[in-house]
């Protein structure tokens, strides 16, 4: 994807200034409206906890948020990229590193940035402030004073630490090896391996290696100044671990030599083709030094078709993602009060993660990656991030671990609750938006937006175009008022730019235009109307996809939705098999998505249209590996004593009937729709009952379009939308004056609606 540095940069500084500053904040748990509320939140009620306390310490994590609370510590002395920026400077990424755990792991994150370089007072510090933690995460701190700063903690403090940047790479990449070693079958105590790099992460790695079954007297590790070799005078006392005595070996070239294993910590190229040749049959490779790899990838799978390659980005197979570790792993020990991580608990994450890649995969993570079958093999020995599962195997491993070991003072006792307390923690709120854009990447579409005179439109595409989801950018309107746009706002963005009364775009005009009066002109289109008509740009655009020269179309920003949408059905039209189409809204929100329909369209539908509605939405919501729980709305529930009530009844009965085994029922009101347990105890009979719903229909449109209105204006949930139900092809219509976000989601939603199409 291409990445425009002063434009990242304006957009970065822009992203972290924007009110609140940062990215993290803290947000009360508990009731606070009334003076009741805040008596017993400090005081005098905050006086009865505090004495359970003083009586017996572990009760400290029954009254307080200590058993979720992880402090992010570093000096800054070895910020990954950026070097020894010090304390102040570091805080983004570890507010980063914050996000990171809550939104993987419902854990929540204090970042501390100490200004101290000093490694006993930096101890000192981080003891001082402990007993407000149920963990800590060490973070950049350079080597070797991060080993003993480390190995000190652990041993002082008695909840769980660990320096992420040494364990986190070692804990992945050990999954990686032990699923590659297994899909070449080799055996782990045979292999030669050489290690590029001698950090922090390259002597924790290959201390776990070792662990794993690597033997010692098959490592060779290169530092900067060369092989670690016992004649030299300069190596700490981890250099010293991996000490060799052996004179036949000279530089990095002769050891590579049938060599079973590389490990790249180090730098970008150093790992050159020749080298690469020169390695044993189906040899390993991780190039895992950031962002540019010790050798390329593409480069490795083309020299040698037999090797397996894992490296740190995202964009190439079998990326070595510390997130796949660290908010499982924080996650498990903190869930059973652990003392410490030990190694018992790194390793069982190592052998979960690597287990979990061997399973058959969830569509679900076929859908975000946009493949047909992913399955165990060279392009995937280890999980991919968006897989749901890694919390409900890795947590729940690593609190074993520390059970079995003896560090838990909290112990598991249900383990089927306990996931299922795992999976309530999930940020779905979020999520669903990653994921979409994670598959949009993976197959980029041709999108034309109609609106190319307006600025957010223009920053929209920007950001699409950066980001890899949209391949080729078209914008329609006046060229100079484009080109203005651009330069006085210094966006940086690659597109191309149709204006259709352009004297040039004359003949592809009257081409469409014929099309068109084809189509209609026993519809009471003259000729004359129709070549009036393809001067708009919506309906120019919309001939664009209808034509195959665009994958898909966005309007709707600087008019209404009826008169945006009219030009689409003219011009692209239903599907075949579709009676009426209908606007569907998702809604992001912490108990998962939600698809509201219909939103746009239908101003009062039948029973009949009602039904399609649903069949449509709940078409839509399986795409997403979503099972559809439909709640067909009303004011009553269970009710038929008026026209609303009884129409959605109506439809409800004609879907049982027709679709017995689809989840839906109805008519329910909103809340009782909402709330699973409310509707349990006064419905029991419902389909909805122990299936949450995640489908709404209203039962006219101003129901809909009011109830969605209402919470877009709240500005507290994302929103995906209008999504548009039952078009011939790709054609969404945005709601007038979108923000940027809102543009961005619902381009990417049609971009992953063309690859479904396409597909």
């Amino acid at each position: 994807m291409r990445k425009n540095i002063n434009s990242l940069r304006e957009e970065s500084l822009n992203y972290h200034s924007q009110f609140p500053s940062g990215k993290i904040q803290i947000s009360p748990t508990k009731k606070y409206s009334s003076q009741r509320d805040l008596s017993l939140a400090y005081s005098p009620g905050v006086a009865e906890p505090c004495k359970e306390i003083a009586r017996s310490s572990i009760e400290v994590y029954k009254y307080t948020s200590k058993g979720n609370l992880v402090a992010v510590i570093t000096n800054g002395s070895a910020v990954l990229g950026l070097g020894n920026i010090g304390a102040l400077a570091s805080k983004p990424v570890m507010e980063g590193k914050a996000l990171l755990f809550k939104i993987f792991s419902g854990i929540d994150v204090f970042d501390i940035e100490i200004d101290e370089s000093d490694p006993e007072k930096f101890i000192d510090v981080v003891k001082a402030i402990a007993p407000t933690f149920g963990g800590i995460n060490l973070e950049d701190i350079k080597a070797p004073e991060a080993f003993e700063i480390e190995r000190r903690l652990k041993s002082e403090l008695n909840i769980p630490v660990m320096h992420d940047d040494q364990h986190g790479t070692a804990i992945i990449s050990g999954a990686a090896l032990l699923n590659a070693i297994t899909y070449v079958r080799k055996n782990i105590q045979d292999i030669k391996m050489v290690v590029s790099g001698a950090g922090a992460a390259a002597i924790s790695c290959t201390r776990t290696y070792k662990q794993l079954g690597v033997k010692p007297e098959n490592i060779l590790m290169f530092d900067s100044k060369g092989l670690l070799h016992v004649s030299r005078t300069d190596l700490n006392q981890e250099k010293k671990e991996f000490s060799v005595n052996t004179s036949l070996i000279q530089n990095l070239e002769e050891a590579i030599k049938n060599a079973d294993v590389f490990i790249g910590l180090s730098v970008g190229g150093i790992l050159t083709p020749d080298m690469l040749r020169s390695m044993a049959k189906d040899p390993i490779v991780f190039a895992m030094a950031n962002p540019d790899p010790e050798i390329d990838y593409n480069l490795a799978v083309k020299i040698r078709p037999d090797v397996i390659v894992a490296t740190g980005r995202s964009d190439y197979p079998n990326q070595v993602n510390n997130v796949l570790g660290f908010p499982y792993i924080f996650r498990g020990a903190l869930d059973v009060q652990a003392r410490m991580i030990n190694d018992e608990m790194k390793l069982a994450a190592v052998h979960a993660i690597a287990s979990l890649a061997k399973e058959p995969v969830p569509e679900q993570v076929n859908i975000v990656y946009n493949k047909k079958n992913i399955s165990f093999g060279r392009e995937y020995i280890i999980p991919k991030p968006f897989d749901n599962r890694l919390i409900t195997r890795v947590a729940p491993a690593v609190a074993k671990a520390a059970m079995d070991s003896g560090v838990a003072r909290n112990p598991i006792l249900d383990w089927k609750v306990y996931q299922e307390k795992l999976l309530d923690r999930m940020g779905y709120e979020s999520k669903m938006l990653r994921m979409i854009q994670n598959r949009a990447r993976t197959n980029p579409k041709k999108v034309v937006f109609c609106n190319g005179e307006e600025y957010d439109v223009l920053k929209s595409v920007q950001i699409l175009s950066e980001e890899g989801i949209v391949s080729i950018p078209i914008v329609l309107g006046n060229e100079d008022r484009i080109k203005r746009l651009i330069r006085e706002n210094n966006l940086d963005v690659e597109l191309i730019i149709i204006d259709p009364e352009k004297e040039e775009n004359r003949e592809k005009l009257e081409y469409y235009a014929n099309i068109l009066w084809k189509r209609r002109n026993r519809k009471g289109l003259t000729l004359y109307d129709a070549k009036i008509r393809m001067r708009t740009n919506d309906h120019f655009g919309a001939m664009m996809v209808d034509q195959g020269e665009a994958d898909a179309v966005i309007t709707g920003y600087s008019r209404s939705f009826s008169l945006s949408l009219r030009p689409m059905l003219e011009v692209i039209g239903r599907a075949d098999s579709v009676y009426k189409t209908a606007g569907m809204m998702i809604l992001l929100t912490k108990r998962g998505p939600l698809f509201l329909a219909d939103t746009a369209v239908i101003p009062n539908p039948t029973s009949e249209e009602l039904a399609r509605i649903a069949l449509m939405a709940a078409h839509v919501v399986k795409g997403f590996d979503i099972e559809p729980h439909i709640a067909m709305l009303s004011f009553q529930n269970f009710s038929s004593n008026s026209k609303t009530s009884s129409k959605v009844s109506q439809t409800v009965a004609f879907l049982h009937k027709k679709y017995p085994d689809l989840i839906v029922d109805g008519e329910l009101q909103p809340d009782f729709a909402l709330n699973e347990f409310l509707l349990a105890s006064k419905f029991p009979f419902s389909k909805l009952v122990k299936k949450r719903a995640n489908i709404f229909i209203f039962p006219n449109l101003e129901s809909g379009n009011l109830t969605y209105k209402f919470i877009r204006g709240l500005g507290n949930i994302q929103t995906i939308g209008p999504v548009m139900l039952g078009m011939r092809k790709p054609a969404h219509v945005m709601q007038m004056q979108s923000n940027i976000e809102e543009i961005v989601n619902l381009a990417t939603l049609s971009v992953i609606d063309a690859q479904i199409r396409k597909n």
